[in-house]
């Protein structure tokens, strides 16, 4: 299949090339977002394949179907950037890789609650300028702290089997509980008393009307003073302007993001030699007790062979004129 490689970096080639020794598509990697003033360049081609920056409203997929386009092929596990309903209406399949590597994310849930924990980033700065002082570098046992976890799917299970290895108290909030989880002792909670009890919360759900800014000012209000907050799913599942509120007031004592809900216009590049016009992000980064990373959790090997190789499974099962187990239809998100 003909196919046309949105939002590509060097190690999206590496590793899609390698895989598709075996698959054999012709895939044109191309650097540009899809938007709609770059549809055009996806002319000629069967599918396209995109990442969680790229946009894919209805007017999008009109001008893509316009252009013979057949199928998307989400690299990622979100499809909250596609209108599905549209891509129904049209005709276009879409699918997606739903589980890559669940352990790389929450391996990088939990190292950054260590490192905000231990402030190991201001300690990193100040060793190297020569100050060993330990002022201001005051942690806490992990033992025994109730950290709370909405969202138990395969992200929010890794992390709830790494923090029971530190004997961590476990709470979790989601519409459909997982039994090997209670098993474990994890105990399900009304996010309520979730946020009310929790010393450390992360997040791990997907990003659904239900769940945009289910970290509000109303929620905020209702968590402990100096709770630690931690963001690795998707950015707009928080109200970022009220976080910032409550980083000021002290409610929030650690904020640790991996995602952010205006990330579009900021990950995945470069811009070291210029001037962030986003005055909220910029804000974000004056605090000493935050830690951002720019959408890195799932970065490893084995999750981007991983990614690679059920991508481009996806798309000969399709040329093949198969069903494919990794498509979103609207059934499927109803269900």
């Amino acid at each position: 299949m003909h196919v046309a490689m949105f939002s590509t970096k060097g190690y999206d080639k590496t590793f899609f090339e390698s895989a598709n020794e075996k698959y054999g598509h012709e895939i044109a990697y191309l650097e540009a977002r899809l938007t709609k003033d770059t549809t055009s360049l996806a002319e000629n081609y069967q599918a396209v394949c995109v990442f969680v920056n790229d946009i894919l409203d209805a007017e999008v997929l009109r001008n893509l179907s316009g252009k013979k386009i057949s199928s998307i092929a989400l690299r990622c596990a979100g499809f909250n950037n596609v209108d599905i309903k549209a891509a129904d209406e049209l005709g276009i399949k879409v699918v997606r890789v739903p589980a890559y590597s669940p352990h790389a994310v929450a391996e990088h849930t939990v190292g950054l609650m260590l490192a905000l924990n231990r402030k190991i980033h201001r300690a990193y700065a100040r060793v190297r300028e020569a100050n060993f002082a330990l002022e201001g570098l005051l942690g806490f046992d992990m033992r025994g702290k109730t950290v709370g976890i909405i969202g138990t799917g395969k992200i929010g299970q890794c992390v709830a089997e790494l923090l029971h290895g530190f004997g961590c108290k476990l709470l979790a909030h989601d519409p459909y509980p997982n039994e090997s989880l209670k098993d474990m002792g994890v105990e399900y909670v009304k996010l309520s008393e979730l946020f009310s009890s929790s010393d450390i919360i992360t997040l791990h759900c997907p990003l659904m009307p239900e769940t945009h800014h289910i970290i509000d000012d109303s929620a905020i209000r209702m968590m402990k003073e100096g709770v630690m907050l931690i963001n690795t799913s998707r950015g707009a599942l928080v109200d970022t302007p009220d976080v910032i509120e409550g980083l000021k007031g002290g409610k929030i004592g650690y904020l640790g993001l991996d995602v952010y809900e205006e990330e579009g216009d900021l990950f995945f590049e470069d811009l070291s030699e210029k001037v962030i016009q986003d005055d909220v992000f910029s804000r974000l980064l004056t605090f000493p007790n935050v830690i951002v990373t720019g959408h890195q959790a799932f970065f490893t090997v084995e999750a981007m062979k991983s990614i690679a190789e059920t991508t481009l499974a996806n798309i000969s099962t399709i040329e093949k004129g198969e069903p494919c187990d990794n498509e979103v239809t609207v059934d499927f998100i109803k269900s």
